[in-house]
C-alpha cells in the first residue's frame, strides 16, 4: 500500500514539478507570477488530444509519441512567445500589481478561448492509443521489471507503464534543463539577467531574447505535462490549468521560489503528500485537494523563502 501510494505520488509530483519549473523561472527573471502558466499547460493537453484525432493516418506507438510531444511543445512555445510579447513586455517597467492582474486576465482568457473554440465538454484522449501506449512500454519494461501484461511489480505495487513513462520523462525533461542553463550560452545569460537584468543590458545581453527564451522554455515544460495527463487520465477540459497551476505555484513556493531545485523537488514533494495522505489516512481522499492549500498556508507562515531558499541569478 505505501509502495502503490509513493509511486502514484511521485507521477503527479513529476507534473507539478515541470508545471512549476515554468513559474520558478520566470519568477527569477522577471519577480513575475505568471498565473497563465497553468492555462499552458491545458493547452498541452489540448494540443495533444487535437494532433490525434486530425491525424489521417497511423503510425506505430514509437513514432507516434515524439510527434505529439514535438506537436503540443511547438504550439504552446509560440502561445508562450506571444504572450510575453503582447500581454507582459508593455508591462515591463509598470508596477507589478498591473502585470499580476494582467497574469490573472490573461489566465481567464484562455480558459474561454479554449471552452469557446474546443466545448465546454470534457475532449478525450483515444482510449485505443492510451492502451497500446501502455501495452507497447509494458512490454518494454517487462524485460527488467515482473510484469503480467499489462502491469508491472515494484515492491508489490502495480504500476501502470505510463506512470514510469512519466516520471523518466520528467526527470529526462529535469535533467536537460539544468544543463541547458548551467552550460549553455543562453542559460549563462538567463543566470545573469535574473541576477541584474539592467546590468545584463548594459554589458551586451539581449535581455528581450533572454526572457523570450525564458517563456518558451517554460511553455514547453507544461505542454510536456500536459500531454503526458492527456495520455495517462485520457480526459481534460478547460477548467485543468487552474487547480494545476494553483498547486505548481504551490510547489515553487514550497521549494523556493526562483530555484529551479526547489521547484523540481517541491513538486514532488507536493505530490508525495498528497498521495500518502489520501491512501493512508481514512476519508482524505476526497480532500487530497485542500493538502496543496494548507502546505501554502504553512509555508507562508513559517518559511516564505521556502525549504531550499530563493536563489536568483548566478545561483538560479
Amino acid at each position: 500500500m505505501l509502495a502503490q501510494q509513493i509511486i502514484n505520488g511521485l507521477t503527479v509530483g513529476s507534473v507539478y514539478a515541470l508545471i512549476a519549473l515554468g513559474y520558478t523561472m520566470v519568477y527569477g527573471i522577471l519577480q513575475l507570477i505568471n498565473f497563465a502558466h497553468g492555462e499552458i499547460y491545458m493547452l498541452g493537453a489540448y494540443l495533444a488530444i487535437i494532433f490525434v484525432v486530425s491525424l489521417k493516418f497511423s503510425l506505430p506507438i514509437a513514432g507516434l509519441l515524439p510527434l505529439v510531444f514535438l506537436f503540443a511543445m511547438f504550439f504552446t512555445g509560440c502561445y508562450g512567445f506571444t504572450i510575453e510579447k503582447f500581454a507582459y513586455k508593455p508591462l515591463r517597467n509598470a508596477p507589478r500589481l498591473s502585470a499580476l492582474i494582467t497574469a490573472v486576465g490573461v489566465s481567464i482568457f484562455l480558459q474561454n478561448y479554449v471552452m469557446l473554440t474546443q466545448g465546454a465538454k470534457d475532449k478525450v484522449f483515444s482510449h485505443l492509443i492510451s492502451e497500446q501506449i501502455n501495452a507497447y512500454f509494458s512490454n518494454f519494461f517487462s524485460k527488467f521489471i515482473p510484469s503480467d501484461g499489462s502491469r508491472l511489480y515494484i515492491c508489490g505495487a502495480q504500476i501502470y507503464s505510463l506512470q514510469l513513462v512519466i516520471i523518466i520523462t520528467s526527470i529526462i525533461l529535469m535533467v536537460l534543463l539544468n544543463l541547458f542553463v548551467t552550460h549553455t550560452k543562453i542559460g549563462k545569460a538567463m543566470r545573469a539577467t535574473a541576477q541584474d537584468l539592467k546590468m545584463a543590458h548594459l554589458v551586451g545581453i539581449k535581455v528581450d531574447t533572454v526572457i523570450s527564451t525564458t517563456f518558451i522554455i517554460g511553455s514547453i515544460l507544461g505542454a510536456a505535462a500536459g500531454v503526458m495527463v492527456a495520455m495517462y487520465y485520457g480526459r481534460v477540459w478547460y477548467y485543468i490549468g487552474y487547480l494545476a497551476g494553483v498547486k505548481a505555484f504551490t510547489a515553487a513556493v514550497l521549494g523556493g521560489i526562483g530555484n529551479i531545485y526547489g521547484a523540481m523537488f517541491g513538486g514532488l514533494i507536493l505530490g508525495l503528500t498528497e498521495s500518502l495522505a489520501a491512501g493512508l489516512i481514512p476519508g482524505a481522499s476526497e480532500w487530497k485537494d485542500v493538502f496543496a492549500f494548507i502546505i501554502l498556508i504553512l509555508i507562508l507562515i513559517f518559511r516564505p523563502q521556502g525549504i531550499f531558499g530563493e536563489r536568483i541569478g548566478e545561483k538560479f
